[in-house]
């Protein structure tokens, strides 16, 4: 499904622009409608302000994209050719003039600007980043409805991984399980690698799930999500194996109470540095501030981690249909380690929450 592309287009005529050429595959699969990971090989989207889109895929590819959703010349590469010449000979052909060209500048390597600009010695780059993350921030009624499906799908997913807790169970065999009853329930892949950590460990941020085996008295950390229908979902519960510490309780209580808050603070209007100090501030009136190291949360949709981040100096104001985490956590080594997250979507009046897997101390 192609989508937006008259959006880009109008916006090129705005800044005098007679092209873009957009190179991340997440965009090019939002606005193409084509999905691919082309590895090491050239992948891109051409538009123009007055003529017709044209996609850039690697020879191997010229099959599939011509039976994916896009319905305008597809033109490909063999490993023998130049791509840049190929890419530059058809952009010259809608756009003879070439004096200002939109390109991702945060993603294409030097190498390949300097490929692309070489065909082009006098024309002017201008980074297109910003408009494709104001055009994706905002969701429409399907994408929410594909991304509730995918934080449905991750409740599960949590649901399996709690139920293969047992002492002596590593926190990869756990990981391995999760992954692969997703994979039997048909979704294309998960957000990230799945995170299973246990006791100590869960201590780690972004900690690697290894040969830790999980025992009683264990506070255990998911983080997993799951790609559905080309939507991301992602999520993170801890939950207690047996009966644990005063102190594991208490970080866990806290770390409720601020993201519950936070998603109270949550409506149109309202900031994003509002949502993340509510949390931040109760979590430092607790004594637990040097222990909360990260944003309060990222946009979430075709990628997992997307515009715009959740954090206590960001003065965008929310609007409608904005999807995004809001995952606090408290890290103290040695003790414990306590992440919440939920998917939400911002309405007029407060948001809706997508995933539904409870939040209150699960015991296993």
């Amino acid at each position: 499904m192609e989508k937006n592309i008259d959006v880009l287009q109008d916006w090129l005529r705005l800044q005098g622009a007679e092209a873009a050429f957009i190179t991340n595959p997440e965009n090019v699969a939002y606005f193409a409608g084509y999905h691919s990971e082309p590895h090491e090989r050239v992948l891109g989207l051409a538009i123009f302000p007055d003529a017709e889109p044209f996609l850039f895929v690697p020879g191997l590819e010229i099959e599939d994209a011509s039976e994916s959703d896009f319905h305008h010349n597809i033109y490909g590469y063999s490993d023998t050719e130049d791509p840049w010449f190929i890419i530059a000979e058809q952009l010259k052909k809608r756009a003879s003039h070439a004096n200002k060209i939109a390109i991702e500048k945060s993603h294409m390597s030097v190498d390949r600007f300097e490929a692309l600009s070489g065909h082009f010695p006098h024309t002017t780059f201008i980074p297109i980043e910003e408009k494709i993350q104001m055009i994706r921030v905002i969701k429409t009624p399907e994408e929410i409805k594909i991304m509730k499906e995918a934080a449905l799908l991750a409740d599960e997913a949590v649901k399996i991984g709690i139920a293969e807790i047992a002492v002596g169970r590593t926190e990869a065999e756990i990981v391995a399980k999760i992954d692969y009853e997703m994979k039997k329930k048909g979704v294309s892949g998960m957000s990230f690698e799945t995170m299973v950590l246990t006791g100590k460990n869960g201590a780690l941020p972004h900690g690697a799930p290894g040969q830790t085996k999980i025992q009683k008295g264990d506070l255990v950390l998911f983080d997993l999500g799951v790609v559905h229908k080309g939507y991301c979902s992602d999520t993170t519960r801890t939950v207690a194996f047996g009966e644990v510490s005063d102190e594991q309780k208490r970080i866990y209580e806290t770390v409720l109470k601020a993201q519950l808050a936070a998603i109270e603070k949550v409506k149109a209007g309202a900031l994003a540095k509002e949502i993340d100090l509510t949390a931040r501030t109760i979590i430092r009136e607790a004594g637990y501030g040097d222990y909360f190291p990260h944003r309060l949360g990222h946009g979430l949709g075709a990628s997992v981690h997307e515009f715009p981040s959740i954090t206590e100096t960001n003065e965008l104001s929310l609007q409608e249909n904005m999807v995004f985490t809001i995952e606090p956590g408290i890290y103290v080594p040695g003790i414990a380690g306590v992440r919440i997250e939920d998917d939400i979507v911002v309405t007029a009046n407060g948001c809706e929450i997508l995933t539904e897997f409870t939040k209150e101390l699960y015991y296993v």
